[in-house]
């Protein structure tokens, strides 16, 4: 314990008071109080002005003001105060108003002890010293459930969000009315994986750093990792800190599709080179073969030897655009508009989404948003995507949605279709080289596609949902614009 005294200012009009409860002090421990007398309510605000006191002694009639004039004043101050209300005996009126006030204990004139008067300092200090650490620990929480990068959201034990921070608030797309009317379950994707989280909440385990699909009040599709506590047994409350991974797994998958892209190249390279060399070997003896006079006087062994050639013929066609493909091309970049390049490869689909009867709605941000690119092969690229989608639709319901934006230093290109939709374990091969669910394809356009914009320092991504169309998102540096 501090040995420092107690300093108790006491406001009252009555000289008698104050020297009876100096005595009262003195009978307590001596040295332990020391005591400021204010004769009335100026004196007691200049006294609160001008110097450190721990408690407050307060009578409640002041002249013209009271003791609750005082109390209100205190409440109004940066640095709060106990106060101890001094009242006349049988004002219980005046006592429960001060308490309703913000008194933290009251005494009856006529009625003061030491003991009592020793009893209801001690209690009120404590009481302040104790309501200072709640206040304390509610603004550490104000402060992290305000400012924190995550989202926090608080359920109770019927799994309604009864609040939600202002992160949570903003990655979602709710405002707080809207949030707070909403069940938990409402937040995930997946209703697999609402029901499994909330399983485990409501066997009061805790969840760590588990990953689940979230979907914001657009539709949109957020990968983010739980950690869910229970925050209050008694009124069953518990804590959910959410992370926005969503980012974060784009990166991770683009970084995989690099690597995959090189490993493909090498892999594609030594497949050229050890197919196309029996390859020259066969189609040279086939053409040795063909020369021979018995072969040519022999119509169905030209028919075989044709056939033997066609297909090394295609072999080595195949070979090259898998080379083409796979390969970090050479490109001659100039500044372009994104939308420019866009309305220019409508041009090459046009003929293609009409006769499908494909509605078409483009939405470009302006001003346009500038890239440096190799015109025709962005071109090649951004067709390739467009004709996959057109196919994907049923004629005549179709809807074709073209939408450019621009994200901090990256310009956004997003090509969305209503279709049949791709299935999840279809989506990882997408841009396999030869990887094709159609008949007559190879396979290599969106092989091709993919390396283009990684030549371009691009990114593709594919969000689908059979039966739901999907959404190809291309990613590319936006640049100034060259005056």
């Amino acid at each position: 314990m501090s040995d420092r005294p107690i300093h108790i200012l006491m406001i009252d009009d009555d000289e008698d008071d104050f020297f009876l409860v100096t005595a009262l002090l003195q009978d307590i421990s001596p040295g332990q109080y020391k005591l400021e007398w204010a004769s009335n309510y100026q004196k007691g605000i200049q006294a609160l002005e001008e110097k450190d006191h721990d408690i407050l002694l307060v009578d409640y009639r002041l002249g013209p003001h009271t003791g609750i004039d005082i109390l209100r004043y205190i409440q109004e101050r940066s640095k709060q105060l106990p106060v101890i209300m001094l009242t006349g005996k049988g004002d219980y009126k005046i006592d429960k108003e001060a308490m309703m006030a913000g008194a933290y204990d009251y005494l009856v004139k006529g009625e003061i002890s030491s003991t009592l008067l020793e009893r209801s300092i001690r209690y009120a200090l404590d009481e302040y010293s104790h309501r200072r650490s709640i206040e304390e620990s509610e603004k550490r929480y104000y402060g992290i459930f305000e400012k924190a990068h995550d989202l926090i959201i608080l359920a109770d034990c019927d799994r309604n969000i009864v609040d939600a921070n202002p992160t949570a608030l903003r990655i979602l797309g709710y405002s707080r009315d809207e949030i707070l009317k909403l069940h938990l379950r409402d937040l995930f994707a997946d209703v697999a994986e609402s029901e499994q989280f909330l399983d485990n909440i409501c066997g009061n385990e805790s969840v760590n750093s588990k990953e689940y699909q979230f979907k914001t009040a657009d539709n949109k599709k957020l990968i983010v990792l739980i950690n869910a506590v229970t925050l209050d047994e008694a009124a069953q409350i518990f804590l959910c800190v959410i992370q926005d991974i969503t980012d974060k797994k784009r990166e991770e998958q683009e970084k995989q599709h690099q690597e995959k892209f090189v490993i493909t190249g090498r892999i594609a390279r030594v497949i050229a080179h050890e197919v196309r060399n029996p390859l020259t070997n066969i189609l040279l003896a086939v053409s040795q073969f063909k020369d021979e006079d018995a072969v040519k006087a022999n119509e169905e062994s030209v028919i075989y030897t044709d056939i033997i050639e066609r297909n090394c013929t295609r072999i080595n066609q195949l070979i090259t655009e898998l080379l083409h493909s796979t390969r970090m091309i050479e490109l001659h970049t100039m500044q372009h508009g994104l939308n420019e390049l866009i309305e220019k490869t409508l041009l090459l689909a046009i003929d293609r989404i009409q006769l499908n009867e494909i509605k078409l709605i483009k939405e470009l941000v302006i001003p346009d948003i500038i890239i440096n690119a190799d015109e025709e092969k962005m071109i090649i690229a951004f067709l390739n995507i467009i004709i996959n989608a057109v196919e994907a639709m049923k004629p005549g319901e179709g809807v074709l949605t073209i939408t450019t934006l621009k994200n901090n230093d990256k310009a956004l290109l997003k090509i969305s279709d209503n279709g049949i939709g791709i299935p999840e374990d279809k989506l990882a091969r997408l841009f396999d080289p030869f990887y094709t669910s159609k008949s007559k394809g190879t396979g290599l356009g969106l092989t091709s596609t993919q390396n283009i914009l990684l030549n371009h320092k691009g990114s593709i991504h594919v969000d689908s949902k059979p039966g739901s169309g999907t959404t190809f998102t291309i990613a590319l540096p936006a640049v100034e614009k060259e005056e």
